[in-house]
């Protein structure tokens, strides 16, 4: 199983923007040495807590300080801008990293984001299926192009202007070929998403803050969808997103982890409850479809959501959830505010060294017992 790493954290709003951003930096530079597969970063244009507002711009600025790790939008709101503009800013960094690059899609949840951008009222998850439609035969097609798709409201031609002996009307594609890994996040229980992910070979991400009973209804829909196109799901490209606190000591683990008023984890999940409150999507912290509202407690959440202790107590946790969901690629460890940045460091350094050897080791083993019967 591969460790990934995922940032968007809920930053206090009285904090210095531009020192956020270096935080936030500074993790991604982290978990590149620590050996971390990947990162992946959100954007969201009007949230002063989740407040990196390009991901491909914050991406770019860690290109030259990172070596290995592969660097993944998480994700790039395709109804936000056109489809040219991101099919174009994908490729370039793409090779920017050197074919680092792993594009992560969606439509963009935030209402607040679409109503600056006078898109409120618009279908975004059919411009969001429309834009990768036209970002792809971008990538796969050569100039003039000449996309004009069936009920698609994004036409893309150079055949008017290109000189091919002046090199104008060209579009770039990636260094990754035929594209970059494509990755969509999953946010909903059941998601009829997936099934498309499965068909077109894009690979799931499971959001953090679905309960496991929930991410377990991802795989089916997945193996769904390459079973409608003659393939056969793989396991490896599924990631699950967990919110992770690896300490020295299950006390100050259960401190900064959970019951700390300062804690990251405490703020984020407060958060959390409210905006899912505010968009009447409360249900994906919901075990049962008729739970009462008033039951969605902090410590529920904290019950159900966290995974926090020593190294002994996070690797039982993980197994545990192995063990629910099934098999899957890439435990993806969420990352929050540095209120400390000492404990927030050795909680990345502990799940990378200590917790992820261990993981792999048990499962391992075990792969091996049921080999042999």
């Amino acid at each position: 199983m591969k460790l990934g790493y995922f940032t968007m954290p809920m930053h206090p709003a009285d904090r210095v923007w531009a020192d956020t951003l270096r935080e936030d930096r500074e993790t991604v530079i982290l978990a590149d040495k620590l050996g971390f597969h990947d990162a992946f970063i959100g954007e969201h244009l009007t949230d002063v807590h989740e407040n990196i507002t390009s991901s491909m711009l914050f991406l770019s600025s860690l290109v030259a300080e990172t070596k290995n790790i592969k660097l993944a939008t998480g994700t790039s709101n395709l109804s936000q801008s056109h489809p040219v503009l991101i099919a174009s800013h994908a490729a370039m960094l793409d090779h920017l990293s050197n074919g680092r690059l792993i594009f992560g899609i969606s439509p963009g949840a935030l209402t607040s984001d679409a109503e600056a951008l006078g898109i409120l009222d618009e279908d975004r998850n059919k411009m969001f299926q429309e834009a990768i439609d036209v970002i792809l035969a971008i990538w796969e097609g050569e100039p003039p192009y000449n996309i004009d798709f069936p009920d698609n409201r994004f036409k893309v031609s150079t055949a008017r202007t290109m000189s091919p002996e002046l090199g104008v009307g060209q579009l770039p594609k990636p260094m990754q070929q035929p594209r970059p890994e494509i990755v969509g996040t999953v946010l909903a229980p059941f998601s009829k998403g997936v099934i498309e992910m499965g068909k077109r070979d894009f690979h799931p991400l499971s959001a953090n803050f679905l309960l496991p009973k929930w991410v377990k209804t991802h795989w089916p829909n997945y193996v769904q969808g390459k079973q409608e196109v003659g393939a056969t799901a793989d396991p490896a490209d599924w990631r699950i997103a967990r919110t992770i606190f690896v300490s020295d000591d299950d006390k100050t683990a259960l401190d900064y982890g959970r019951e700390n008023p300062n804690s990251p984890y405490r703020f984020y999940y407060q958060q959390m409850h409210r905006k899912l409150i505010r968009s009447g999507r409360l249900f994906v912290f919901k075990s049962e479809k008729d739970q009462a509202d008033d039951s969605i407690t902090y410590d529920y959440i904290m019950d159900n959501l966290m995974i926090t202790g020593s190294v002994n107590s996070v690797v039982d946790q993980i197994l545990a959830l192995h063990e629910e969901v099934g098999e899957f690629g890439e435990i993806v460890y969420a990352g929050m505010d540095w209120v400390d940045p000492a404990l927030a460091k050795r909680s990345m350094e502990l799940m990378a060294e200590e917790v992820m050897p261990r993981v792999n080791a048990a499962l391992a083993e075990g792969g091996a017992k049921r080999a042999s019967g």
